[in-house]
């Protein structure tokens, strides 16, 4: 662990120009949320919005995007009730789906119209760390970032989303926060379903606080610091309630918990099996009949589901308690029963096949060539334990340290495989977040993962008293000042702490 003098006076820069100059957006203030932007005469509030799909336009060999931070408003209870303040990317809140294919490179024009600073995440890619938009990418009030990059990435969903230092909690719940498609050549060979909008339906899942009036609450106090923000209405792609007319016999959904701290158990009601095609960070070997997948905040997972019999489906989720002695955190949700429980039980989406989709398309087999992750490639391991004190001034620590922006926690070599153990020594479980790699889980406490965690992950659930060995290698960047990060998602927990950095180097 080494102080870096070059993030040390970045920070003091930080502080006296960014931190104090505008009133805080969020903190126990009232909040709003979304809109839909294929709004048809048919269409009522109930119908789920699908974000806009933007593909950018080619300039110079680069894929560009033209983003813009910004502020909105919604009345979350509907026409007469109160309207709440929220943020969002190209919209009043969440922002458009982008669409990026393997091997190209984009260039991303963000320009900051809030009255507070913001940063803008790509959460799962491998990228160089100036373009990472972590803590240390601030983005002022009307000041314009332009990261550029090469897509790495398997084809899959990942999304983009605030990360500020201390306010990625606040922001992400302000909506700051949208998808993103990456596509490939060996995805496209498949029969897979993939017209967006149609029978590919990226479902962004995030729960609120909805006061009497309408209106969002962001809570402050030792419950929401200690367990982290969770509401007890559900919105996906910011619609309450949503209900989708499927017109084809196979959908693809795409799940994205970007819940700030709830972790959810989706399953089809009456126990119907579903297949789970994909995790993180792209396609699985071959399908997995499953008949619940879970996730933690920051995890995806694709699902296929079969409406050729005509039948209505209803996706729903359970949300077990996590922790303080509540259900002990994750452990074992693959095959934990589906009562709700403490956490409640909630219905994700009302899916209605219309008369012509009854047709049903052949699943394939097989989906991509994933070899098992070998340990004996690693020349070092390295040891992270998650910790976390009770009450107000308890501290959430990684190693027993605190997240310091002027400190280099890890110094990784470049294209070196590792393994990271990841231990758990609080009473909840931690979905711990990587940037910049795709690893493999070699095992739980000795244990193999199940089959929808044995692709390519960037986020991984460690349970209380659990150990978990992923094996990782960070194969093309280097940057000796800028940091990565590896932090819990359970956004407040990253804000109060729980949150470290590393360099990657030559």
């Amino acid at each position: 662990m080494s102080v870096n003098p070059k993030l040390e006076q970045w920070t003091r820069r930080q502080t006296l120009r960014g931190a104090g100059g505008t009133a805080a957006l969020l903190a126990t203030a009232p909040l709003s949320a979304c809109y839909d932007p294929r709004a048809t005469a048919r269409q009522t509030s109930r119908s789920l919005a699908i974000p806009p799909l933007e593909r950018g336009s080619t300039i110079g060999g680069e894929r560009r995007f033209d983003l813009t931070l910004q502020k909105g408003e919604k009345a979350f209870g509907g026409a007469g009730t109160r309207l709440s303040p929220t943020v969002g990317i190209n919209a009043p809140y969440l922002g458009p789906t982008l669409e990026l294919r393997r091997g190209e490179k984009v260039r991303f024009n963000v320009r900051n119209k809030l009255d507070e600073s913001a940063t803008l995440h790509w959460h799962g890619f491998e990228l160089p760390a100036a373009a990472d938009g972590g803590p240390h990418q601030l983005i002022r009030p009307g000041e314009l970032w332009t990261p550029a990059f090469e897509v790495r990435q398997r084809a899959s969903l990942y999304w983009y989303h605030s990360h500020m230092h201390r306010r990625t909690g606040p922001q992400v719940y302000a909506w700051l926060a949208a998808p993103i498609y990456v596509r490939d050549e060996e995805e496209d060979r498949l029969d897979l379903p993939n017209e967006y909008g149609v029978d590919d339906i990226p479902l962004v899942v995030q729960d609120r606080i909805v006061e009497d009036n309408g209106s969002l609450i962001y809570p402050a106090g030792m419950h929401a610091r200690m367990m982290g923000v969770s509401g007890e209405r559900i919105f996906v792609n910011g619609t309450p309630d949503p209900v989708f007319e499927a017109t084809t016999g196979l959908l693809r959904l795409r799940l994205l918990n970007a819940s700030n701290a709830r972790f959810y158990n989706f399953f089809l009601d009456g126990d119907k099996p579903m297949e789970v095609i994909a995790s993180d960070g792209g396609l699985l070997d071959r399908p997995q009949r499953m008949r619940s997948v879970s996730l933690a905040p920051g995890e995806r997972a694709q699902l296929l589901v079969n409406l050729s019999d005509g039948s209505p489906v209803r996706l729903r989720a359970s949300s077990p308690g996590n922790g303080m002695g509540m259900m002990g955190g994750m452990g074992g949700m693959m095959d934990r029963s589906r009562t709700g429980a403490s956490g409640g039980d909630f219905t994700i989406l009302d899916i209605l096949p219309t008369s012509g989709s009854t047709k049903m398309r052949r699943i394939p087999a097989m989906l991509a060539k994933l070899q098992a992750p070998d340990p004996a490639l690693a020349v070092r391991t390295r040891r992270f334990t998650l910790n976390m004190g009770m009450g107000m001034m308890g501290r959430f620590t990684i190693n027993g340290e605190e997240m310091d922006m002027r400190v280099i926690n890890e110094n990784v070599p470049v294209n070196q495989w590792e393994i990271w153990e990841i231990g758990n020594t609080s009473m909840m479980a931690h979905p711990f977040h990587i940037h910049n790699v795709q690893f493999r889980i070699i095992d739980r406490n000795g244990r193999q993962p199940p089959p929808t965690e044995a692709g390519f992950k960037d986020t991984v659930v460690v349970s209380p008293s659990e150990r978990v060995r992923l094996l990782l290698r960070f194969e093309k960047y280097t940057d000796p000042d800028l940091p990565y990060m590896y932090h819990c998602h359970i956004l407040e927990h990253e804000d109060a702490g729980m949150m470290g950095q590393f360099v990657v180097t030559k």
